[in-house]
């Protein structure tokens, strides 16, 4: 096993060099793909440093980093810290004024973009931010300074003073300054050392069933902590990291690739069951039988739990003639999908593991590096419906007010130039404020409830907690984004975005016309669907909690237009304010 490392760059020589693998990396280039070695990642890295040497980066300085996934993302934010600066890596999808402001308050001296339309924002930032110095693009652009223009061969005195600047940079150092999609006000620039983000990874590591032999799929953006801190532990473990080449080729290379593991946000698992149960109702005649009947089995699944016999021997069967089909569509070599970033819904998880795809969901936020929670594939430490034990490490505890409270070495050490706002996030006693409400079931899995500051009081004086409607209902195949509000009002109600493509065929099984999805969501047979769905799942919970009125919308919400976060959370002053006749008139 390779040695304890202390700085995120010691990766290089304690696990890339030494599993020495001839796929450190692949990406899809021109229909092939193309791998980068341990060898070649290592060089590449070491010239791009020597290059910052030589255009006067000191130790401290910020770099911002815009780019899609790409394996030249990962050799910059090494090179960056090579030399003791500050990554500040961005998400490619956020506004330019999102930008100007990150640029000014980070005090950014370099920017590093992936393509043409993303330097074409960063100049539009970059007018207002005077300390910049030069943007450099991944992609080869007339007129734009070309990334591998900044590298420089090595000679003695360029490694000399390399190695001297490493061995000064200590584990509790700065590493990044990742700034937060917050539903509410400006960004936060969240300051993590080497040690924050090393003991995440190291505090989760034994819980992926996975090693040096194994491929990873990864398509999250990697200026999410999340997705980045998984990928410094697949380098831990000797893993190969394949790039998908976007979202929308995801089911490809999955094909592709073959991975053992990838990361995902619950909307993708969603998407891809609602496909195969879409394609399942299509069927007809005993095949549309067996389907509905493993279908039901899987919904049934509990990893903790012998079914017995009977139902084990159905499950069998079903994995042979169904859930066999669903592993070919991942690849077929699964070990363990990871999810994150919001709540999954239990059936989802059982119908995954009963067809022999185990799902393990976490928690976290980017204060913690982000994980502070996670269900255990290896060894089986699980309990669906939770986000699982907290990590090694670290220390979970319920306020009086419901709130989760986390200690541990992966907290940050604040919000960069926000010493207020530090104090309120992390108490007096070390305690990280998450925000979050849970409970901790049978006295060890966490379970999240709602965002403290989400919970609304009715006018009848019950408080609701919309986040727990909202993924309830989300598990309709007809609802595609939803928002519970009814603060002070009489009752809550939902601003819906349908699934459209699931509502044209339910409107074709009905000859019900469908002109347009501005059309249809006007429609009374598609309201009342709609209506019953949320009834269904109604009886569920207490009569106050239950969304009595919904409005239908015809365009879905998005990043570009400031109404989720790129995290997919719902920015809700800003829809609400959006949609504030539409609200109103549930109440009139």
């Amino acid at each position: 096993m390779s040695q304890p490392i202390t700085r995120i760059f010691d990766l290089l020589t304690e696990s890339i060099a030494q599993y020495n693998k001839p796929d450190v990396f692949a990406s899809k280039l021109q229909g092939e793909w193309v791998k980068i070695s341990a060898n070649e990642f290592i060089d590449s890295i070491n010239q791009l440093s020597y290059g910052f040497l030589k255009l006067g980066v000191k130790k401290g300085n910020k770099i911002a980093i815009i780019s899609e996934s790409r394996p030249e993302w990962n050799i910059v934010d090494f090179g960056i810290q090579q030399v003791g600066a500050i990554s500040v890596p961005l998400y490619p999808n956020i506004t330019v004024e999102d930008y100007k402001y990150i640029f000014q308050d980070a005090d950014i001296t370099y920017v590093f973009v992936g393509d043409e339309t993303l330097l074409e924002r960063a100049q539009e930032a970059a007018k207002t931010a005077p300390g910049i110095k030069a943007i450099y693009t991944f992609d080869k652009i007339k007129g734009a300074n070309y990334w591998k223009d900044i590298s420089e061969n090595e000679d003695k005195e360029n490694k000399s003073k390399i190695e001297t600047i490493k061995k000064s940079i200590k584990s509790d150092d700065l590493l990044t300054l990742i700034y937060t999609s917050g539903t509410t006000g400006k960004p936060k620039g969240v300051m993590l050392t080497h040690n924050n983000i090393i003991s995440d990874f190291e505090g989760c590591k034994d819980y992926f069933p996975i090693d040096a032999e194994c491929r990873a799929l990864s398509f999250l953006p990697l200026n999410h902590v999340y997705e980045r801190m998984v990928l410094y532990l697949y380098m831990r473990l000797g893993v190969s990291i394949y790039y998908a080449q976007n979202m929308g080729t995801i089911a490809e290379d999955l094909k592709d690739v073959k991975p053992q593991i990838f990361t995902t946000v619950p909307r993708l698992l969603e998407k891809v069951y609602d496909k195969i149960v879409a394609t399942g109702y299509g069927l007809s005649g005993l095949k549309r039988r067996i389907f509905l009947w493993a279908l039901d089995l899987g919904l049934k699944y509990d990893p903790n739990m012998d079914g017995g016999w009977w139902y084990n021997q159905q499950l069998k069967l079903a994995q042979k003639l169904v859930f066999s089909k669903w592993q070919e569509a991942l690849g077929g070599n699964i070990r363990m999908i990871c999810s994150g970033a919001a709540a999954l819904q239990p059936r989802l998880a059982r119908v995954f593991w009963a067809a022999g795809i185990p799902v393990s969901e976490g928690y976290g936020m980017t204060e913690a590096s982000p994980v502070i929670a996670t269900n255990r594939v290896k060894p089986l430490d699980l309990r669906i419906g939770t986000v699982g034990p907290v990590i090694d490490g670290g220390t979970i505890k319920i306020a009086d007010d419901g709130e989760i409270l986390y200690k541990g070495p992966n907290v940050m050490v604040g919000y960069y130039n926000l010493p207020e706002q530090t104090k309120e996030a992390i108490d007096t006693d070390g305690w990280l404020h998450t925000g979050d409400i849970g409970t901790l079931v049978e006295g060890k899995f966490l379970k999240i409830t709602d965002r403290k500051k989400e919970i609304f009081k009715t006018s009848g004086g019950k408080y609701v907690a919309p986040q727990v409607l909202e993924n309830k209902i989300k598990e309709s195949v007809y609802v595609e984004q939803i928002m519970v509000v009814g603060e002070g009002q009489k009752f809550p109600g939902a601003l819906i975005i349908p699934e459209f493509a699931a509502l044209k065929e339910w409107a074709k099984s009905k000859n019900i016309p469908y002109a347009s999805d501005a059309e249809i969501v006007k429609n009374n047979d598609a309201n009342k669907l709609i209506m019953e769905e949320v009834n269904r799942f109604n009886k569920e919970f207490a009569p106050y909690e239950q969304v009595k009125k919904i409005a239908l919308l015809a365009t879905p919400w998005t990043i570009e237009n400031g109404e989720i976060t790129p995290t997919l959370k719902p920015k809700r002053k800003v829809i609400m304010n959006k949609y504030k006749n539409l609200i109103d008139a549930m109440y009139e």
